[in-house]
Formats: structure tokens, sequence, C-alpha cells
């Protein structure tokens, strides 16, 4: 179908484009930028963007699709329609489901899956070890055939640093990318909340941040033993992005990301004991929250990511020390992502390059901008509107997150995926 979209302000921070223009879509891509049409071009849809931002469709470097094997939390068609309606075009699925994706197959089977009309494009990552066990490596260039992207541990911690060391050397030589989260699984052990003042007054069991920087400083050193491409995934403290920073300062080209959740929140929301606020890394103090924010808008942290975890309700209401980690994420990016601007006095341009050309360039893709050739993946919002966040308006399966309740800036209007319409609060003209 040709489209043409017009009267919206186009921000494309791949290129610096930022002004008022209209994009013509023909054939799933992207065939023009500009005040005129292309010759030839004859539009069969118009949608009027006045008001409105269009921008490329946001990434979202980790989204947990929970299938296969935990389709009681999440079916990949609710989580699909969480994408489109939040403006994800793209998304990276962490390893851990079940079985891990560990094997060529359950990869094909994932892709295979999600290759349907108006679902956003699966970016798999396979995982380092077999079972995600920390013991033997997986065969990462049969994986990466098969789609993965780069390769990780979920939150499931390689004890053995030679296996560790390893599992880099290997990825080095193919020139694949690991993606790790720094977490310590002894100093971690038995934890459920950030250690200080908040978990020890409501008598919780403490994580600390030397579980994160002592892990970090591990992955820190092996890459640069080993040369490989290492990717920082849920930052958590200050002191960890003061590790990154220094890295970066010594040379070592290492990439790393934060969440919505961590840019927001701090160990005082978990308030009486919410269990929303149950997550993995835990929440920090107010200074890490503070830290990451700044270090996401100086450039330290390349890219902001959704964490999205659907968790069933059974699993959440429990008390704080029982309840599942996780929350869901993925139509909350793009809002939280304005309301960090607006709190720290980011321009918007540059807000929008942390969740769209910041991760494409990450998972080295040629997507997360506008210009003609490329799949028209884009996502139309109304800066001006707001959401109220709602388990009736969720449209994923897990209705758990620490912002339900909040109004939030921001609204989808519409979400192009390969040209089709994915999501629309408005009917096409």
């Amino acid at each position: 179908m040709k489209i043409a979209i017009q009267n919206g302000r186009v921000i494309d921070p791949a290129s610096g484009l930022d002004q008022p223009t209209n994009v013509y879509v023909a054939d799933g891509k992207i065939v023009g930028v500009g005040e005129t049409a292309p010759g030839g071009f004859r539009a069969e849809g118009v949608l009027d963007a006045s008001g409105c931002i269009v921008c490329p469709g946001l990434i979202d470097l980790s989204a947990r699709l929970r299938e296969p094997g935990f389709e009681y939390r999440a079916t990949l068609e609710s989580e699909m329609a969480a994408a489109a309606a939040g403006g994800v075009t793209r998304l990276v699925c962490p390893p851990d489901t079940d079985p891990p994706l560990d094997e060529p197959g359950l990869v094909e089977m994932l892709k295979h899956r999600a290759r349907q009309p108006g679902f956003a494009h699966v970016h798999p990552m396979g995982a380092l070890t077999i079972g995600l066990a920390g013991q033997r490596l997986t065969e990462m260039a049969e994986l990466a055939e098969a789609g993965c992207i780069a390769f990780g541990q979920a939150n499931h911690s390689i004890i053995d640093t030679q296996v560790l060391m390893r599992a880099m050397q290997y990825a080095a030589t193919f020139g694949f990318s690991v993606w790790l989260q720094p977490q310590d699984a002894h100093l971690a052990k038995g934890g459920v909340a950030h250690e200080g003042a908040v978990s020890a007054r409501l008598g919780l069991a403490g994580i600390p941040v030397i579980a994160e920087t002592v892990a970090l400083a591990t992955y820190l050193q092996l890459a640069r033993e080993t040369g490989v491409r290492l990717h920082i995934r849920r930052l958590s403290s200050a002191a960890g992005l003061a590790l990154i920073r220094a890295a970066r300062a010594d040379g070592l080209a290492v990439t790393c990301d934060v969440t919505v959740n961590h840019i927001h929140l701090c160990d005082d929301h978990i308030g009486f004991f919410d269990p929303h606020t149950r997550l993995d890394p835990p929440l920090r103090s107010a200074a890490d929250r503070d830290a990451l924010a700044a270090g996401l808008a100086d450039g330290s942290i390349d890219v902001l990511c959704s964490d999205h975890t659907p968790v069933d309700d059974d699993a959440k209401q429990v008390p704080f020390a029982e309840a599942e980690t996780g929350a869901t994420g993925l139509e909350l990016l793009l809002p939280l992502t304005l309301q960090w601007a607006a709190d720290s006095g980011v321009p918007l341009p540059k807000a929008l390059a942390r969740i769209t050309a910041d991760p494409a360039r990450i998972i080295g893709i040629d997507r997360g901008c506008i210009k003609p050739g490329v799949p028209a993946d884009l996502c139309v919002f109304d800066p001006q509107g707001s959401v109220t966040v709602s388990r009736e308006r969720l449209k994923s399966q897990g209705k758990n997150t620490p912002f339900l309740g909040r109004q939030l800036p921001g609204e989808v209007r519409y979400t192009l995926i390969d040209g089709h319409m994915a999501f629309s609060a408005d009917r096409l003209l």
C-alpha cells in the first residue's frame, strides 16, 4: 500500500533531520522524504500527522516475549500487540526462554513465529552456554546462522571465569558480540532489594552495589584480554557507570544500556513492599538513579531499554521477597523516554536517538532511520498527548508495572512495520 504521511514534524536522529515535511511509503519501504512526492507516486492512503512527531520505529534491546515455554505469562500475539501500541518495531529477545535459545532450531522457530504482518522484527539473542548453566559453550556460529545477533546469559551468571573467558574468545574469533548483565552470583545470593537504608528498615535481604562492580570489573578485564565486543546490560549503579567511563577513557570499546525503571525509580519506591518494584537488578538509591539519568544524557550510557518482562498476577500478588522479578515495559518505553528528556533537559532528537539510532548501531543494522530504501518502520506520536497507565490500557498480557496509575507524556498515534499499519489510534483516511 502507498501511504503519504503528511504535516508531521519528522525527526531522524541518525541523519539529524528535524523539520516539518512528508514521508512517502510504498511496497513496505520509505520511497521519499520531502514536500514533493517521488515521481509516479500516488497515495492510496494518507496519514495526517498534524501536531505529531514522525520518527523511526523504536528499537528495544531487551524485551521478553515469553515464547517458547512461558505462554501462561504472555504470548507472541499479546506482546507484539503491545510492541505496536508502544511504537516499537524491532526488539531483542533475551535467551532465557524454556528451553533457552541454545539450539538453532529454537531460534528458527521463534523467528518463524514472529514473521507475520504487523509483528515487530525480532532479533534473538543466543545463549552463551548450553541451558544457560554456565558450563558448556553453545555452538555460537550455528546460532548466528539461525539469526542470533549477539550472545549472552540473560540474568544467569557464569560463575566459572575460565568458561566466560573461553566464551569471549570464541565470540571474538567470529566477531560476535557478548551481552552480559553484571551481577556476582555469590554477592547477590539471597538478596531481593538494594542493600541500603530502605532494605534495612523493611527487613529485606540486600544486594550490594559491589555485586555489580565486582562482576563488571571482571567482564571489562576479560574483554580487554580477549578483544570481544562487549555490551553491558541493565546497568544499575553510579559506581558501575564510573567503571564504564574509566574503561572507555582507557580505550576499551564497550557499550551499555539502562532500563526505563532505573532512571525514574529508586529503592524508596518499594514503599510498603510493593511487589511491582521487585526488579532484577534491584532499584538502587536515589543517587544511583540520578547518576544513571545523567549518564544517559551525556552519552556515557548508550541506550535506554524497556527490559520488558511480563509476569502473571499470581507471581506478583505475594509478599515482596517471594514475588517474581520483572515488569511490563514495551508500551512505556516512549512515554518514559519523553519524561526523562523533559526532566533532564535533553533535546527531543537526542532523546529519540537513545531508542532508535543508537540501539540500531549496537546491533549492527542500518535501521532506526528515515531514508529512502529502508523498511518503513515508523512511529507517529503526539508529544502533547498523554497516557494514564492502567491494566485496561496495557495490551501486554503482563499487567504489572511500577507505573500503574501514572500519567505519562506522549501518545502513539500510528505504528508502521514494513509499511503495514500495525497500530492505529485513528482510521486511515
